[in-house]
């Protein structure tokens, strides 16, 4: 199983976090298995810029991670998104992220797998943890145990 994490915080987020999982389901060689509810939380970058809205959806996938990712950058791009040279934690229309790919850990010029943050940031592992509560992050552990000491997270479910 594939986990991908989505979200945006400009242009109608919530309908575009909607759209994105509809059109995960539309991709060659793809099936959309489940996804979570919609969370709200605020940004993790600059603080002068909405609050995101987020999701998390599992994919059963026969794409290689890297025309997972050229897939998921099509669709980022045709929500809007350009990615700009130094653009980091910035607002954003669309983000698609390859959180886990099946066990496997992967590092390259384009594609870390599992993606760095992933126990770090309460508007991925949230709406994870709801549709995979056993899920084990490769090289880490079961991230429930990762995450087992966070207190207030400050999602608030829009779904």
């Amino acid at each position: 199983m594939v986990y991908i994490g989505i979200g945006a915080n400009l242009q109608g987020p919530a309908e575009r976090v909607a759209g994105a999982i509809h059109d995960l389901d539309t991709l060659p060689h793809s099936r959309l298995e489940a996804a979570s509810r919609r969370y709200i939380g605020p940004p993790m970058g600059p603080p002068d810029q909405p609050d995101y809205v987020n999701a998390v959806a599992r994919l059963a996938t026969a794409l290689a991670p890297c025309d997972l990712l050229d897939e998921l950058q099509r669709l980022e791009h045709a929500s809007g998104r350009r990615r700009e040279q130094g653009e980091r934690w910035g607002p954003r229309p669309l983000d698609l992220d390859i959180l886990l790919y099946g066990d496997r850990i992967l590092t390259d010029d384009r594609l870390t797998v599992p993606h760095p943050g992933l126990h770090l940031r309460p508007f991925v592992y949230v709406p994870l943890l709801e549709i995979a509560p056993a899920v084990v992050v490769p090289g880490r552990g079961p991230l429930e145990a990762l995450v087992r000491d966070v207190e207030d997270h400050g999602l608030t479910a829009l779904d």
